[in-house]
């Protein structure tokens, strides 16, 4: 058995979007995905991508991915990555596909010069809690996640 990950090309524009609606459907968050494939295709194949994505594959069938892009520290001064997402499809869990992934970007930061590594996670998500801590990350509880989307958006922007 082998694993392979590497970046996403633009054919994969609908396995992303599939991975992206399997995630949804386990965070029971299906009912908020606007995005289609050619939303997806657009942003990680157009002419200036400001989001990336990497796949992981076993024995050549698709397992998960993690989608991220550069963020900054104005605190530390340097760039660093934000992972928005990361999923491993049910049936190749436990074979350490999380954290290749993980290590690929945490190597990719190392190896860039980045400051941090970021990301959030649900509160509910206990297996996925667990494979961070393992991992070293450390939550950061004096911070909330704020949004603001749809007609709050709108209202925010006075439109």
């Amino acid at each position: 058995m082998s694993l392979a990950i590497r970046p996403a090309r633009p054919e994969d524009a609908a396995l992303v979007h599939s991975l992206i609606r399997e995630l949804a459907a386990y965070e029971r968050l299906l009912h908020e995905v606007e995005a289609d494939e050619a939303a997806i295709a657009a942003a990680l194949f157009g002419p200036h991508p400001r989001v990336f994505c990497d796949i992981a594959e076993w024995d050549a069938a698709p397992a998960g991915f993690t989608l991220w892009f550069y963020s900054f520290s104005s605190f530390v001064g340097r760039h660093g990555i934000y992972l928005e997402d990361l999923f491993v499809r049910p049936d190749f869990r436990g074979r350490g596909i999380a954290k290749a992934l993980m290590r690929r970007l945490a190597g990719r930061c190392v190896e860039e010069g980045l400051g941090r590594f970021e990301w959030s996670v649900l509160n509910w998500n206990e297996p996925a809690l667990r494979v961070y801590r393992a991992l070293g990350a450390t939550p950061k509880s004096e911070w909330t996640l704020q949004s603001v989307s749809g007609e709050a958006l709108k209202a925010l922007a006075g439109t």
